[in-house]
């Protein structure tokens, strides 16, 4: 992990998120830490990640998303040589859906 993002504010804004308990709060609280912009921009890149994991070419992701090379290709080498942290949410989330998809039947 990068030592440069490891501070004290940091571990304060990510104690932060960790108590939001549904989309609403995240939606509330989201709205007053980022302006729309980066909101947008960070759910764009999440978004990029999900299509490249679906090996989807950057041409289609960018007339998908509009998001230009550079950004799909930054979001391409965190999945290739970052930390796994989209690697982490997607498995979860997949075992959250599974769990869904098991309680419905």
């Amino acid at each position: 992990m990068n030592p440069k993002i490891h501070t004290e504010e940091v571990d304060h804004l990510f104690d932060a998120i960790l108590t939001l308990r549904n989309r609403e709060e995240c939606y509330r609280f989201f709205e007053d830490v980022c302006t729309i912009k980066e909101l947008l921009a960070m759910a764009q890149r999440y978004e990029v990640a999900l299509m490249l994991e679906k090996k989807m070419t950057y041409l289609d992701i960018a007339d998908k998303t509009g998001a230009s090379t550079a950004t799909i290709s930054r979001v391409n080498r965190s999945l290739t040589y970052g930390e796994d942290g989209y690697d982490l949410v997607f498995k979860r989330i997949g075992e959250q859906r599974e769990k869904e998809q098991s309680a419905d039947a």
